[in-house]
């Protein structure tokens, strides 16, 4: 007599999350470089084909993690914007603190998909495409406060909240001085007096 009940199937959209789940535990515990379908597939208890079924290979689970975490990236800004007073000094403090907070509850893991998507061109243009999307929003939430950001100046505060991302992870500066000083520079990216160019 089997006294275990059946095991419900999931949805294919549950089935994604739960292996998307499973393959940054993969990344936790042991980095991006042991990661493979194969794996993922063992350590999620399914077979190996309806692993290829969901990312076809590698380079599509590491963009898939990363998409997944610019969606919440982005989940994160709107619901920060939505409940903040309308200046520019409030606003700028929420988009870096969401920026901040986004990466520290992903963890070492997401900077490690980071770092696996640059030896990638095709990666690449995934990490471009939801930076670009990721930045829209930002100018969007500013904008009402400022002259018209540049490009320049959005990508900037990119890489100064990518540095100040990791040096928190890294245990190096506390989250509040990230939140801070990330804050202080992009008030200090709206308020650039310099004209806008191509």
């Amino acid at each position: 007599m089997n006294d275990q009940p059946p095991r419900r199937r999931l949805s294919k959209a549950d089935r994604h999350a739960q292996l998307l789940d499973v393959a940054r535990e993969l990344i936790r515990d042991t980095g991006t470089d042991e990661l493979t379908l194969g794996r993922l597939a063992e350590r999620a208890g399914v077979t190996k084909p309806l692993v290829y079924d969901h990312f076809g290979d590698r380079a599509g689970l590491l963009a898939e993690l990363y998409r997944a975490f610019e969606a919440r990236q982005r989940d994160t800004l709107e619901t920060a914007i939505a409940q903040v007073e309308r200046e520019l000094p409030a606003v700028a403090s929420v988009v870096a603190g969401a920026y901040i907070d986004c990466c520290i509850a992903e963890g070492r893991e997401m900077a490690d998909v980071v770092a696996a998507l640059a030896g990638s061109s095709a990666l690449s243009r995934v990490r471009q495409e939801a930076e670009d999307a990721y930045l829209v929003m930002c100018r969007t939430a500013l904008e009402p406060f400022c002259d018209p950001l540049d490009a320049a100046g959005l990508h900037a505060f990119v890489g100064a909240a990518d540095a100040l991302a990791r040096t928190v992870l890294a245990g190096r500066i506390g989250a509040a001085r990230a939140r801070a000083v990330l804050t202080r520079v992009l008030i200090a990216i709206a308020l650039d007096p310099t004209e806008v160019t191509p």
